[in-house]
């Protein structure tokens, strides 16, 4: 497996679609575990990706061309989700990066593992206020707000989601998920958030346990 999963991180970092489309065939093949290929593979050859970015050794087209590769080769994947968790509670999620920050790999590598595993995801895409995120849960009767932040300083905007909620009266309308690199639990917990996920997979699990919580479980 380490092996596969070692070309996968080197096929998205080389911007090779092709070869990234036919590993996630191969994998699946093998019977691996789809959310296994996707964290272990193709989000590490992304966060490598951002890294170059970050140094400028890769610039914005060799980005968006391995976040291409990335999400043709998650296309095949995905229908290898279908029977995960049936049983399980689904519900409908609006997700941004918020206010101020334009970073959103980690942000879309959550969205499209949301989706995979059943969950309606509305993304606003990066730099989104917090009260078009409310807006927008407003209009589609979301049960999830979700926003990430990559720099401390926009992060700073992220308790505005529980308290503009509170001045709106529908603080109970929505279970509220942060994440992001400089966010951590107790933070968020302290800011009014029900749910923090550190990476893709654990997000899609503490997803899964706002909805059952919002539904009258434990």
């Amino acid at each position: 497996m380490g092996t596969i999963l070692e070309e996968i991180i080197s096929a998205t970092v080389d911007v090779d679609e092709e070869k990234s489309v036919a590993l996630a065939r191969q994998a699946m093949a093998d019977g691996m575990e789809p959310f296994e290929v996707i964290q272990n593979g193709y989000a590490r050859g992304m966060k490598i990706v951002g890294e170059k970015f970050a140094t400028l050794e890769y610039f914005l087209p060799e980005v968006m061309l391995s976040a291409d590769a990335m999400t043709a080769a998650i296309e095949v994947l995905k229908p290898y989700f279908k029977d995960r968790g049936k049983q399980d509670s689904r519900g409908t999620i609006v997700i941004a990066t918020i206010q101020g920050d334009m970073h959103d790999l980690g942000k879309n590598i959550v969205k499209i593992m949301l989706e995979a595993d059943g969950f309606v995801v509305h993304d606003l895409g990066a730099n989104v206020p917090v009260r078009d995120l409310i807006d927008k849960a407003e209009a589609v009767q979301a049960d999830i707000i979700a926003a990430s932040a990559i720099l401390t300083t926009t992060m700073a905007h992220m308790p505005d989601i529980s308290s503009i909620l509170d001045e709106l009266g529908m603080r109970d309308r929505y279970m509220i998920m942060l994440g992001g690199a400089p966010v951590i639990p107790q933070w968020a917990r302290e800011v009014g958030a029900d749910g923090y996920g550190e990476d893709a997979s654990e997000a899609v699990a503490v997803a899964r346990r706002l909805m059952h919580k919002k539904r009258g479980g434990e």
